[in-house]
């Protein structure tokens, strides 16, 4: 019996260009991987490839020559169980080439998509196929860039948006200003947040929380490297009344649980996309939820990963957020399905089966740059 996996490699421009403290973006990636069992049932994964250039046709040339020929080798209908094979079969090469980070990514593709497909062929939505029970979600404006972001934020108001996230991490003068005008246009019933993307050292991270004190934050992402000594994250947590979010850089079990098990980081963020998938980040999001923390999802990238982290988080619950990327991003649009209607701070998600959209149907091909398909038997 034969099987297809398809990839497919987008790029769009973007009018305005995404700022970050460490890079910016130009052009906006989204790589697809399309799994079809023998019987015709298909699902659909997002491998992260924001960062750096080039790393969508990496990704896709990584995912063709070395984890697609290995779908016939394990259980495409266990997702749990293929996420494992396919994480044992190439730990030594990925070790040996040194990229563990892209290999993880494009495993997590790949499971996003098993799991897609054992929903769709369920005939149940994502959300409900992982046990969940309510189809609301909270949902932020992440990604407001440095550039006037209160412009940006009274447009996502007016789409519904009540949670919102500033970029920091340029200069303490810039990003106060920001938050000014940002609470000057907002007023003090919506929620602030503050994403550093890792920008600063320990002095200069205790400098800029002493600065954002009157700003109300909920929770100032990364303000150190996420692999900064938990002595460091300790002393900042103790200098600091604010909560701290991090987890989308985090690469193991092992990351999550020192996080869920220490006092420093109040709100962790694994991205389904770049690492584990939904077999891993299913177990750690309930754990998080367990432990007391606070489970938010991070996600920049295309519709089909945003998808997959909405179904996630309606699945697990508690009081977590659903980022969605507020600049410019047609690869997110043309696929936000119910994601698009935002009231009073929240989403409803549907029960159309498995992540509830078709990216085949959705007008991406004008953005296609690559596309193959690799057939393979499968018993």
């Amino acid at each position: 019996m034969m099987a297809k996996c398809t990839i497919s490699a987008y790029r769009a421009p973007c009018g305005v260009p995404v700022q970050t403290s460490f890079g910016t973006m130009r052009e906006r990636p989204m790589l697809l991987v399309r799994v079809e069992d023998a019987d015709g049932a298909f699902g659909f994964g997002e491998i992260w490839c924001n960062f750096p250039d080039g790393a969508l046709e990496h990704r896709a040339r990584l995912l063709a020559t070395t984890l697609a020929p290995l779908l016939g080798r394990v259980d495409m209908h266990d997702p749990r169980a293929a996420f494992a094979e396919l994480t044992r079969l190439t730990h030594v090469l990925a070790l040996q080439s040194g990229e563990p980070g892209p290999f993880a990514q494009c495993i997590a593709g790949i499971d996003l998509a098993l799991w897609d497909l054992a929903a769709r062929k369920r005939g149940e939505s994502l959300w409900r196929f992982l046990g969940g029970t309510n189809p609301a979600i909270r949902v932020y404006a992440s990604g407001l860039n440095p550039e006037q972001p209160e412009r940006l934020a009274a447009a996502k108001f007016a789409e519904g948006y009540r949670a919102f996230k500033l970029k920091v991490g340029f200069t303490t003068a810039r990003d106060v200003a920001n938050l000014q005008a940002l609470r000057a246009e907002l007023g003090p019933a919506c929620s602030l947040m503050a994403d550093a993307n890792q920008a600063w050292d320990l002095r200069a991270a205790t400098e800029a929380v002493e600065a954002f004190a009157p700003f109300d934050l909920e929770w100032l992402e990364e303000p150190l490297p996420a692999d900064a000594p938990s002595s460091e994250w300790r002393e900042l947590s103790a200098r600091a009344p604010i909560a701290f979010a991090a987890g989308e850089n985090f690469a193991s079990a092992l990351d999550f649980r020192e996080a869920m098990e220490g006092s420093s980081i109040a709100v962790i963020q694994p991205d389904v996309a770049k690492w584990g998938g939904l077999s891993a980040c299913v177990p750690i999001a309930r754990a998080i939820v367990a432990s007391g923390k606070r489970f938010c999802p991070h996600y920049l990238g295309g519709g089909v990963g945003l998808a997959a982290s909405a179904h996630l988080l309606a699945a697990i619950g508690g009081d977590g957020m659903l980022e969605i990327d507020a600049n410019e991003n047609v690869l997110r649009t043309l696929l936000l399905g119910p994601l698009g209607v935002v009231t009073g701070g929240e989403c409803r998600l549907t029960e159309a089966p498995g992540i509830g959209i078709d990216p085949d149907n959705a007008g991406l091909d004008r953005h296609l740059i690559h596309s193959e398909q690799i057939t393979f038997a499968h018993r």
